[in-house]
């Protein structure tokens, strides 16, 4: 499931900031980049089962690996994990509701801690 009017798809910023951001809100890279892009992983275990927030990203310039990238956010999901196959983001998923409250929250405080650095679209 995509989360709409986010207001964070688009934002462009220098690749430090962004991964400061996110790891203040919990959201981490750990190996999902490559040199045009990065994934920021938030894991929820809940009786559900185990989902995943997501805030993908891409390169505008620059090389990931270099740590020197301006990346552009794209808009964040949220996906269910099913051992061995991964994350499925489909519509016919069922996410429980504390759970999408909770990442709706996250992602503001994302937005907020961005525009604190003045970062708009």
């Amino acid at each position: 499931m995509y989360f709409e009017n986010t207001n964070l798809e688009n934002l462009t910023a220098d690749q430090e900031l962004i991964e400061s951001v996110m790891n203040k809100n919990g959201l981490e890279c750990d190996g999902g980049w490559d040199y045009e892009r990065m994934t920021f992983d938030r894991r929820f275990d809940t009786r559900e089962g185990r989902y995943y927030l997501r805030v993908f990203a891409y390169a505008k310039s620059g090389d990931v690996g270099a740590h020197d990238a301006v990346l552009t956010l794209m808009k964040p999901a949220i996906g269910k994990y099913y051992y061995p196959h991964g994350v499925e983001y489909g519509d016919d998923e069922v996410y429980p509701a504390h759970l999408v409250k909770k990442c709706e929250e996250i992602l503001k405080k994302v937005k907020l801690d961005l525009e604190a650095y003045e970062v708009r679209v």
